[in-house]
């Protein structure tokens, strides 16, 4: 008589086999994040991959001030006061050099060339030339490092924001987040490792931001960003629905991590392993995400450094308090998005409420790591996609313009873990339309970031598909200069 389970080990192909011994690992792995019972723990232990950092780290954790839409650098950051003399005459054909246009202004009759409409002077030691749309930007300029020749080839948002964030412009693979997730976990159990929060402008922000962007990819499901709500509940699902306290929370849970431990060994898909340590992430989440958005501890004095947008869950000055709170907990990347920076029409009263929105915040952020003994070991980023051209959009007037998409030159700026105050890297020509000195390449950024964080960015890997993949491809080199 044939015995079904016997039948069942016989017909096991190879790849079966080694599948099921690799998810044996998996599970090994993954009880080393819960208790004796085999249930989650609520302990601050590391957990990342054996062997990184790959050497000491300046930065332990990273917050990414995404900019997205492309700010215009001509009218923040990059002073080209010989403009106003060709103003309004085309752009030569010798500096646009063929340059792909969008559909928004390739089939202009003329590309007139706009001055920036703002005033800019030097501050700071550093002695730095800033637009007076960034007047708390100015007060901590000595604190922050410049690169005003980023450069990417992507020219619209979804390709280069992508392309920013995972090193590629069709979507798909693991984020920049999602990397440092994977390399090295999250100092705090009981938040995860991935935080992303997303803020709109004065102006509104029409460009969309897919969840994709915060993504694992081919990754295993559990690095991807936690996107955190406006309002009261920001995770959804996270509270307990009605008629459900925490201790019958608890005891679904236990059963049903039995369930699934039972269907990841008949079935070898790691993807079982993620879900049970996401569930356990989630519920002691019910307990630390109430803290952590609760301001009411917190002093006024935060409140009017960050500005007057501050008390008010959703704006960037109130994610940028949020951030704090996170990397004091031990979040390892934490990404603030605020949209409303794609001015084509109208920039000079958009851009000004759009600066508004984040000058403040960005600055108090810094200033408050800095007193509280943390700059020194977190990265601060920020930037957005791509910057903007230095002809019009549209007509050009005496107090108006726009401009369109310029992924050919563009500003970011960084701070603390391992970055080198004080400093500007890279020169643009004379129209800010073309690098003249020391290109940084998007892909040079990521490698600086991870290196900041103790990784060689050539050697955090994943093999998908029968190839190994890295955050920056095949290319990608460390900005020397700007590191400590």
């Amino acid at each position: 008589m044939t015995v079904p389970l016997n039948e069942h080990y016989l017909t096991m192909t190879r790849r079966h086999f080694f599948s099921r011994f690799g998810l044996g690992v998996g599970t090994a792995a993954l009880a080393s994040l819960l208790e004796e019972s085999g249930y989650a723990q609520s302990s601050d232990a590391k957990v990342g991959l054996t062997g990184l950092p790959h050497f000491a780290p300046k930065a332990k954790r990273v917050i990414y001030l995404f900019q997205a839409g492309g700010p215009s650098q001509l009218d923040l950051f990059d002073y080209k006061p010989g403009l106003e003399k060709l103003r309004a005459q085309n752009l030569p054909e010798s500096i646009r050099m063929g340059q792909r246009l969008t559909g928004m202004t390739a089939h202009q009759s003329s590309f007139p060339t706009a001055p920036s409409a703002f005033k800019f002077a030097r501050h700071g030691e550093s002695d730095v030339w800033l637009s007076e749309l960034l007047p708390h930007t100015a007060k901590i300029v000595d604190e922050i490092s410049f690169i005003r020749s980023m450069h990417t080839e992507q020219i619209n948002h979804d390709p280069a924001i992508t392309f920013s964030l995972t090193g590629f412009q069709l979507a798909g693979r693991p984020s920049l987040g999602s990397w440092l997730a994977y390399g090295l976990g999250s100092e705090n159990k009981d938040l995860p490792a991935f935080i992303v929060m997303i803020s709109v402008g004065r102006t509104g922000g029409d460009q969309p931001l897919y969840d994709r962007l915060w993504g694992s990819g081919f990754l295993p499901s559990q690095y991807q960003g936690v996107k955190f709500h406006n309002g009261t509940d920001p995770v959804l699902y996270l509270s307990n629905p009605p008629g459900i306290n925490k201790e019958a929370r608890r005891r679904f849970l236990d059963d049903l991590a039995e369930l699934n431990q039972i269907n990841a060994r008949e079935y070898g898909d790691p993807e079982i392993l993620s879900r049970v340590a996401q569930y356990e992430m989630a519920y002691r989440m019910q307990s630390s995400v109430p803290e952590l958005t609760d301001l009411s501890k917190e002093p006024e004095k935060t409140f009017e450094r960050y500005g007057p947008d501050a008390r008010t869950p959703g704006t960037f000055a109130f994610n940028c308090i949020l951030a704090r709170r996170l990397a004091e907990r031990g979040v390892r990347f934490i990404q603030l998005f605020h949209r409303g920076w794609d001015q084509h029409g109208d920039l000079p009263r958009n851009i000004a409420k759009q600066a508004q929105d984040v000058d403040q915040p960005s600055a108090a952020l810094i200033m408050d790591l800095k007193e509280r003994g943390m700059l020194d070991d977190t990265l601060v980023v920020w930037g957005g996609e791509f910057g903007r051209t230095v002809y019009s959009q549209g007509k050009l007037t005496e107090t108006n313009y726009g401009r369109d998409h310029h992924p050919r030159c563009f500003t970011v700026w960084l701070a603390g873990g391992g970055i080198k105050p004080g400093v500007t890297i890279g020169e643009t020509d004379d129209f800010s339309y073309n690098i003249a000195r020391d290109p940084v390449h998007t892909h040079d950024l990521n490698a600086t970031i991870l290196h900041c964080l103790g990784i060689d960015h050539t050697r955090l890997t994943y093999k998908f598909q029968g190839r190994y993949f890295r955050l920056t491809d095949v290319e990608g080199n460390v900005v020397k200069t700007i590191l400590v």
